[in-house]
């Protein structure tokens, strides 16, 4: 692990938390994969991405803020996060059709 303290919430008590983000992440990371084959066919899980990414980073970053035991997250996956995020922003094909 590049930053441990930036990856691992609870005092790195949560086995089952890590576990269970872990196999979220690793889902998310095949299906973005295969999206990457053809881009234009795959804009909503992309843009997902890109807004869900945000989101997790700002709520971790509140919650970073106000607990001093976790502020490792605002050097580690916060700004991956947003890396993650801005990466994709700047490679995806355009915004996705609104759902009707």
């Amino acid at each position: 692990m590049v930053w441990p303290a930036g990856w691992i919430w609870h005092g790195g008590e949560g086995q089952y938390y890590l576990q269970m983000i872990a196999g979220v992440y690793a889902v998310l990371g095949g299906f973005l994969i295969a999206a990457a084959r053809n881009p234009s066919d795959h804009k909503s899980l992309i843009w997902f991405t890109i807004v869900s990414s945000i989101v997790h980073a700002g709520i971790m970053a509140l919650q970073a803020l106000g607990d001093a035991h976790e502020h490792g997250h605002l050097v580690g996956d916060v700004p991956a996060l947003l890396l993650v995020a801005g990466v994709l922003w700047f490679l995806a094909p355009g915004k996705p059709q609104s759902v009707s």
